[in-house]
């Protein structure tokens, strides 16, 4: 007998959004992005290492309705992955147009964590890639707090590459590392 999860991606509504943000958001990491900036010589050298915490480290999510609703115009995208039998909400992915520069940049790739390990997020972000594809951007770029090690493990994964971070990037001041991939 087959437990595979049957699942669908669709497009969000604004309705979708508070099943959205009560989600199980909780992840759980003992390793972290450790970064070091040291200057030398004139310049600067930025690293990253992945170091392993002391004890295991249960993290909320930062979720937030005004990310969610800044998506929902037809310029952006804002995809929800639902159960084929009961249309709950079992993960979302929200990303931005930046027509400027031609890239896809996803704020907010969540799956509820009873749901994790069932390729929902593999699913959700090849969708947004032929979002962005059929809107000809060149880039994809997703954000990841640099505590989010399972975040930093799934867009490594799936073939993106680390480009970047902004130090006090997040509402909380946490780091953000960037990763991209070019969809040509």
């Amino acid at each position: 007998m087959s437990t595979t999860l049957g699942f669908l991606i669709r497009d969000g509504l604004s309705i979708d959004i508070p099943d959205c943000l009560a989600l199980d958001h909780l992840y759980k990491t003992d390793y972290v992005w450790q970064m070091n900036i040291a200057e030398e010589s004139g310049g600067w050298r930025v690293g990253f290492k992945t170091e392993r915490l002391p004890r295991l480290m249960e993290i909320d999510y930062p979720s937030d309705e005004n990310r969610l609703q800044s998506v929902l115009p037809a310029e952006h995208c804002f995809l929800v992955a639902i159960s084929r039998d009961q249309s709950e909400i079992m993960g979302y992915l929200a990303m931005r147009n930046n027509p400027v520069y031609s890239i896809a940049q996803v704020h907010d790739l969540v799956v509820s964590r009873p749901y994790r390990g069932k390729r929902i997020a593999t699913r959700l972000l090849n969708v947004a890639r032929q979002w962005a594809r059929e809107r000809h951007l060149v880039r994809i770029t997703i954000e990841v707090q640099t505590k989010n090690h399972p975040a930093i493990l799934f867009c490594q994964q799936a073939g993106l590459e680390f480009c970047g971070f902004n130090d006090h990037y997040f509402p909380n001041q946490d780091i953000a590392v960037f990763f991209s991939q070019s969809l040509r």
